[in-house]
């Protein structure tokens, strides 16, 4: 939570239609949510770009599983298959 007095800032896309959202002010701190009809997917950069947390979420139940990584694709697999148990 932002403290006492410190403004909330947003995430902003580049351009309409925009798959990828940055953190304003600083583009290399990106977000991302993809999904299909099971599972949401949440990717969120490091500060710097350079490492990711993905947290999936299974649509029905709401439980959820976290991974984090270098590599975005390789750390959203983890994340999808710890929350199925594989």
């Amino acid at each position: 939570m932002a403290g006492r007095g410190q403004p909330w800032t947003s995430f902003v896309a580049d351009e309409a239609g925009a798959r990828q959202l940055h953190e304003d002010g600083n583009p290399a701190h990106r977000l991302r949510v993809e999904h299909d009809r099971n599972v949401l997917l949440i990717h969120l950069s490091d500060e710097d770009g350079k490492g990711w947390t993905v947290l999936a979420v299974d649509r029905t139940s709401r439980a959820w599983a976290v991974a984090q990584g270098r590599v975005q694709r390789a750390t959203a697999a983890a994340a999808y298959d710890e929350l199925r148990g594989t």
